[in-house]
């Protein structure tokens, strides 16, 4: 595993510092590594959701309702979040 050294005001210390007392990480380093995993994942949805925004400014004019669409997104939706569940 890399090293890497990072320099932090007392104040975020502290946090990481208090985060770890939680007994919820075994240490900082598993505290940053979570943190960077989160932001990871968050960066992947970002990246999914600007694909979808650019397939869907591609794609054209639909003649489905407001309504259908509406729908449609929460049918998505509700599937995106069971798979993760499942997951």
């Amino acid at each position: 595993m890399a090293t890497m050294n990072v320099s932090l005001p007392s104040q975020m210390k502290a946090w990481i510092e208090a985060q770890v007392q939680t007994g919820k990480y075994g240490n900082s380093s598993d505290y940053v590594r979570d943190l960077v995993r989160r932001d990871q994942e968050r960066a992947d949805a970002r990246e999914k959701l600007q694909q979808m925004v650019d397939d869907a400014l591609a794609s054209g004019i639909t003649s489905m309702t407001r309504e259908q669409l509406m729908e449609r997104m929460r049918e998505k939706a509700k599937a995106a979040i069971d798979q993760k569940k499942s997951a």
